[in-house]
This record gives C-alpha cells, sequence and structure tokens, in this order.
C-alpha cells in the first residue's frame, strides 16, 4: 500500500510544508523552558490552531507538535514516562486537522535529536537511542501519523539509529540535517556526506534534506549540494525566516514574507520537492511562499550569486564540500545590514 506522501508527491512536482512550531507557540503564550508536547494535553486547542494555520495557508503537510518527544528531553521535565501518550496525542490532534481539511494532507510525526551525544564522543550508545526513537514511533503511529519525520540532526550516528527504529516501528519516514556551522552541522556533516549515507541505509528516507541552520541562502546552498551529488529520493527544504536578531527582550526573524515567497521558488528551482519554513516561519509566510510556487514558473537551476542577491549573503564562504564558486566567496555575512 501506497503512504500518504508517496501519493502525494507522484501527481505533484512540489508540496508545501508547514513553518515553525515553537515560534507560533511562543506567539500563543508558550514560556521559555516549557516543553511544547505538554500543550498537547494542556492546550489541545492551541495546537489544533496551529495545524489549521499551516493548512489555511496551503501546507500539503505539517509536523505534529513532537519535536521533544523522546524519553531523554521529556526526562527533563519529568514526563519521560508519558512519551506513547504525548506522542499520541500530537498525532492524534494532527489527524483531526487532516481529515477536516478538504483535500490530502500529510501528517508528519515529528522526531527531534535527543539532545545527547552520541558514543563514543558522547555516552549514548546506538541501542539505548533506537529504543527511545522506536518508543516515540510507535506513539505517533497509535495517533496516526502518516510518516515520521526526524528533524534537525547533527550526527550521522543519531540519524542511522533512528532509521532503524522507524524500521521497527515499520512507518515511512523523513529525514533532514541542520547545516548550522559554515555549511557543515556540528558534527561536521557536510551535504555531500549526507547523501552518500542516506544512499546506504538500509531503511532508507522517502525524502531527506535540510532544515533550520542559518538562514535561508545556506540553507539552499546545503540544497544545491545535495543536487550536485545526485541523490534519487526528493529533497527537502525547510529553512528559517530569515536571521534571528534579539530586540525588546525577545528572538525575531528578519525574514519578510516577501523574502519567503522567493525563497520557495529558488528552492523548487534548486531541486527541491518538499518546500517549507522552520524557525520565524509564520502562517502569512506560508501564504506567499504557496502563492509564489503556484504563480511563478519554473526557472533554471540558481547559482550562488542569484540565491545571494536574492536572500542575502551567506554566513560562510565555504559549506565545506569543496564546491562553491567564486561568487560564494565574495558574498559573506559582512555586508549585511
Amino acid at each position: 500500500m501506497t503512504d500518504a506522501l508517496s501519493a502525494l508527491l507522484a501527481g505533484r512536482d512540489w508540496l508545501l510544508a508547514d513553518g515553525a512550531t515553537g515560534t507560533n507557540l511562543f506567539n500563543m503564550g508558550l514560556a521559555a523552558g516549557e516543553p511544547p508536547e505538554l500543550w498537547n494535553l494542556d492546550h489541545p486547542d492551541r495546537v489544533r490552531a496551529l495545524h489549521e494555520a499551516a493548512v489555511q495557508a496551503g501546507s500539503d503537510l505539517f509536523l505534529t507538535n513532537s519535536f521533544g518527544g523522546t524519553a531523554a528531553r521529556l526526562r527533563l521535565h519529568g514526563a519521560q514516562a508519558r512519551v506513547r501518550e504525548l506522542n499520541r496525542t500530537a498525532a492524534l490532534l494532527g489527524r483531526e486537522v487532516a481529515d477536516a481539511a478538504g483535500r490530502p494532507v500529510v501528517v508528519a510525526g515529528s522526531v527531534g535529536p535527543t539532545g545527547e551525544i552520541m558514543a563514543p564522543m558522547g555516552s549514548l550508545t546506538h541501542e539505548t537511542a533506537v529504543e527511545m526513537f522506536h518508543e516515540q514511533a510507535e506513539g505517533l503511529k497509535e495517533g496516526g501519523a502518516d510518516v515520521l519525520w526526524l528533524e534537525t540532526i547533527s550526527a550521522v550516528e543519531e540519524f542511522k539509529a533512528a532509521a532503524e527504529a522507524f524500521a521497527l516501528a515499520s512507518m515511512p519516514w523523513c529525514g533532514t540535517m541542520s547545516f548550522d556551522t559554515a555549511g557543515r552541522t556540528m558534527m561536521g556533516v557536510t551535504s555531500a556526506d549526507m547523501a552518500k549515507m542516506v544512499g546506504r541505509l538500509p531503511n532508507p528516507p522517502l525524502a531527506f534534506g535540510a532544515n533550520c541552520g542559518v538562514g535561508a541562502s545556506d540553507l539552499l546552498r546545503t540544497i544545491l549540494g545535495f543536487a550536485a551529488a545526485g541523490p534519487e529520493r526528493p529533497a527537502i527544504a525547510k529553512g528559517n525566516a530569515g536571521i534571528p536578531k534579539y530586540h525588546d527582550g525577545h528572538i525575531h526573524y528578519d525574514g519578510t514574507p516577501e523574502l519567503m515567497a522567493d525563497y520557495a521558488v529558488l528552492a523548487r528551482d534548486a531541486g527541491a520537492r518538499i518546500i517549507g519554513g522552520c524557525c520565524g516561519t509564520m502562517a502569512q509566510h506560508l501564504h506567499r511562499m504557496r502563492e509564489a510556487l503556484e504563480t511563478r514558473p519554473r526557472g533554471e537551476r540558481p547559482t550562488l550569486d542569484v540565491i545571494a542577491a536574492a536572500l542575502g549573503p551567506f554566513s560562510s564562504a565555504s559549506d565545506g564540500t569543496g564546491a562553491e564558486d567564486a561568487g560564494a566567496r565574495r558574498q559573506t555575512r559582512r555586508g549585511r545590514t
């Protein structure tokens, strides 16, 4: 039986994903340090409103409110015994919204990093990581998630552990890493490294890509890196709405709806098939992204200079792959105001 995401991808050139979870929930009253996952039970109306806003803005898929839903993350709040309950409820809330959408909408069960360092550099063993991811996956599966969505991963070892866990849960999945350190993940993984690793997994994802990171420009450079590596599976682009800036005691992202519309079109032209936003991306951004994807004709694959001119300069001269042209080296964050 074909899963819901593959069915949509089979008939569409691109799909619009959702935007931020944390940013939107903070705007609804989530306090700093408060685990969003507890809102699945304490404030289900607000979580539903988050998903409904994405669907109304045109998203074809959205992520459940379960990013920090592993036992490792929930232990920080004394909720490690509630993994199954909180993840099942997160998926149930998403299922309610998707089923009422009047069109096919995919519920993607969000699975974030454990927050611990994998062995041998850290104390988290492969076996324990698989166990934690499997527990979360089963909760999301019980709640009706269509696919699992691994995101913001930095280490290859953690990515592989999640892939093994998802196979145990018999669930299709997608996976993204965060390339936030001069074009690499925090653990040194490049776009080329990820593309190679994904192709060798016994249980590969339906789609893979990048989320979060620095800004939209850097993320699209990563998407070009995936394209250069020649992977056969669809690419995911889920970039932040600009750059975070601290103002009046709060973090604000400087990406306008117009900038994110440009980003969405460039992401499509760069080769991404699932396009969304991450931190700072609101419903108004998604609406303009959908409009741009539907109305602007497909263009040639953008160069680094075209990306920098449209979205702003890159945060570093290199993404670690050695594939940059001279234009990338001229475009650094120094010129951004």
